[in-house]
């Protein structure tokens, strides 16, 4: 593992010391210009119910999570796949946990520490901005949440910097309507193509309404005013 994210750096980040936190604001984002779901709750399934499809193992399988690896669970809600993510890149592994919601990060603190789970830190995001550090990860993950994003366009011209070289962003959503909680991969595509990600792998979700999508840099970050919104 490099040592551009050391342990250090994370708990640091946790409680406060980021590169979002500094970033002067950037203006020129381009409006949505789609639907965009409430967040209705923190909790996407019970995890028992989500253990018996597999669906974690399968996710971090298809993403190629592996021990000493850096991730970012973003919207992390309850924790489920932060969890996860935590016992599969081990104890030489960092996890970062994000929610946008005060009540929800305390109370994924609190499971953290209950659950001492040392190698995951949790810290509060904003809509438009998940607040990562720069060239740190080697996989974003984006579990049932993208869909809720308010500010795609700006969300995901912060996330992208927080990839490391040959990083991977992992999506994985509903194949239905924006405003029934899914996202359908044509627009999905498309948002992340403005902001220079393609796609390099897709797959459906054995045993649910899900599919998988990873995404990798395949251009320059463009400046916000010349980002090209989908229509």
């Amino acid at each position: 593992m490099s040592t551009r994210f050391v342990l250090a750096s994370l708990f640091a980040l946790a409680l406060g010391a980021c590169r979002g936190d500094a970033r002067e604001a950037n203006d020129g984002f381009p409006e949505p210009r789609r639907d965009v779901a409430p967040i209705v709750s923190d909790r996407f399934s019970t995890e028992d119910a989500r253990d018996r499809l597999g669906e974690a193992e399968e996710v971090m399988t298809l993403a190629g999570v592996s021990e000493g690896m850096v991730v970012a669970d973003i919207g992390a809600g309850e924790g489920y796949y932060t969890v996860r993510l935590s016992r599969a890149v081990g104890e030489t592994g960092r996890v970062l946990a994000q929610d946008i919601v005060p009540e929800v990060r305390d109370a994924l603190v609190r499971r953290i520490q209950r659950e001492e789970l040392d190698n995951v830190a949790v810290r509060l995001g904003a809509p438009e901005d998940p607040r990562l550090p720069e060239g740190s990860f080697d996989r974003i993950f984006l579990v049932h949440m993208y869909h809720e994003v308010t500010e795609p366009y700006e969300f995901l011209w912060n996330l992208r910097a927080g990839l490391a070289e040959k990083g991977e962003v992992i999506v994985v959503d509903a194949d239905r309507p924006i405003k029934r909680h899914g996202m359908p991969p044509a627009r999905l595509d498309c948002e992340f193509a403005a902001l220079g990600l393609k796609p390099v792998r897709r797959a459906e979700i054995a045993g649910a309404d899900a599919y998988f999508t990873a995404f990798v840099i395949a251009s320059p970050r463009p400046e916000p005013r010349d980002i090209e919104p989908c229509t």
